[in-house]
């Protein structure tokens, strides 16, 4: 894929490399649309007024604790053009994350 796009598309990664992020942590997440689209709805009298596509976002955030064992959800918020959102991971220290599921270590 580098070579059909010359990197063109490609950024520098933000992640730290000496860090596992499957680690136990608390982790700020942001989600921009592309272009800056106001995809998730809109300010209407200094209130933020949900799309249908953020009502979407706010409530996919909100069944991420049915669909992750041993993940908290922290503060969310959805915003015109991101979202921004605090995922808790607190498993049993013989625990990893594969694929997102969690599996004991040693079996």
């Amino acid at each position: 894929m580098r070579e059909k796009f010359q990197n063109k598309y490609r950024i520098a990664s933000a992640r730290a490399s000496w860090w596992d992020y499957g680690w136990n942590g608390a982790y700020f997440i942001t989600i921009c649309t592309k272009n800056r689209e106001h995809f998730f709805g809109k300010i209407v009298d200094s209130k933020m007024q949900l799309s249908s596509i953020g009502v979407l976002a706010d409530v996919f955030w909100h069944e991420i604790k049915n669909h992750a064992k041993n993940v908290e959800l922290g503060a969310f918020v959805v915003m015109s053009i991101h979202i921004h959102g605090i995922l808790i991971l607190d498993k049993p220290d013989n625990e990893s994350f594969i694929n997102g599921s969690v599996v004991h270590n040693g079996q």
